[in-house]
């Protein structure tokens, strides 16, 4: 049994605490969770019967925590997964892992230093629809690949962001690039591969916050495709779609939805006989925005750890996602094309002002 603690029980708390304290996930159980705002670590704590914590140190010297699942801002994560991996504990962290590259490095250093694993939450790697379409893309069926799209709809209105005052800053947040879209960004490199470079632009439309709640980018990707990333929490007056679409010149792909779990269009050059049920099969129509990829990526957490596997989301894989943004905000700065790989300059993202 891998014993689960959780640091941070904010928001996105309720959907790790439900499915460990709800015993959804095999070989898996919460023993306690931590939140300096008593109020949150005792509702959560109560609910589930585990222990309350309001003291990271306290928290982190229980001998019965194996995994500590970092969901505090994510401007501190770094600090609280070194001080976990310092405490010998394993670490799943969620998006994105850190806001600075040089955090993400001292980070993954500390786990290599302390001999633990740190996972990176991608849940979304886990749909049902976005496995089926990389199954296709491992097996060639796209040949060529020519253009990549995402697009993130979402509404968060002022309400949201007043929730805590970390939302929309630079120094613990970053803008819908940074959090509402990070998992889609994510995507679009997971299916296109490394990036050369890119071009963005970003607005504060209609959140009063430090950080963009618009923006806009074109990529270009080492292998000659193009991609395109649309990200707004500003649809109004609720959520609209994340989406994926994968053009190759054999095939298109478009899983939409809410959380890339819908599958809209599946179609190939060379058909095969399962092609006309894939729509139906392998589309889930989720309950949020959530998804239900969490429910499968922490299955895939326990089989790494029971049985030594690889993660697919590492912190090596996971600062890969984080350099991209990082060139985003680059780009929106400078108005200029920025290139990968470089060293960000301007960005304001994880800067204390």
């Amino acid at each position: 049994m891998i014993r689960f603690g959780l640091l941070g029980c904010g928001r996105i708390a309720k959907r790790h605490s439900d499915l460990l304290g709800g015993h959804h996930i095999q070989g898996a159980s919460l023993v306690a969770v931590c939140d300096p705002i008593r109020a949150r670590a005792d509702a959560i704590a109560g609910k589930l019967g585990v222990a309350a914590h309001h003291e990271m140190d306290e928290f982190l010297a229980r001998k019965d925590i194996d995994v500590v699942a970092v969901l505090t801002p994510s401007g501190l994560h770094p600090a609280h997964v070194i001080a976990c991996a310092k405490a010998g504990k394993h670490v799943v962290v969620e998006k994105p892992m850190a806001l600075r590259l040089q955090d993400a490095d001292d980070m993954i250093r500390a786990c290599d230093q302390a001999g633990v694993k740190m996972f990176i939450v991608k849940q979304n790697r886990f749909n049902v629809p976005v496995l089926k379409a990389r199954e296709a893309l491992e097996a060639g069926r796209f040949g060529k690949l020519i253009l990549g799209t995402v697009r993130v709809r979402w509404c968060r209105d002022q309400a949201y962001y007043d929730q805590d005052n970390w939302r929309g800053t630079w120094a613990y947040d970053g803008g819908v690039l940074t959090n509402q879209a990070s998992h889609h960004v994510d995507m679009l490199e997971w299916f296109f591969g490394d990036v050369v470079s890119v071009h963005a632009r970003a607005t504060t439309a209609l959140a009063k916050i430090e950080t963009e709640d618009t923006a806009v980018a074109t990529l270009k990707f080492r292998n000659g495709a193009l991609g395109i990333i649309e990200a707004t929490t500003a649809a109004r007056p609720t959520d609209l779609e994340g989406s994926l679409s994968i053009l190759g010149e054999r095939g298109t792909v478009e899983i939409s939805g809410f959380a890339v779990n819908q599958i809209r269009h599946w179609r190939f050059v060379d058909e095969l006989s399962s092609d006309k049920d894939v729509i139906e099969k392998f589309s889930v129509n989720p309950p949020n925005i959530y998804g239900f990829g969490h429910q499968a990526y922490y299955h895939h957490v326990v089989d790494c750890l029971v049985n030594q596997r690889s993660a697919l989301v590492d912190g090596l894989e996971g600062r890969k996602s984080l350099e991209l943004i990082s060139a985003l905000y680059e780009s929106i700065e400078t108005g200029a094309e920025v290139a990968l790989r470089f060293t960000p300059g301007l960005s304001r993202l994880g800067v204390v002002s």
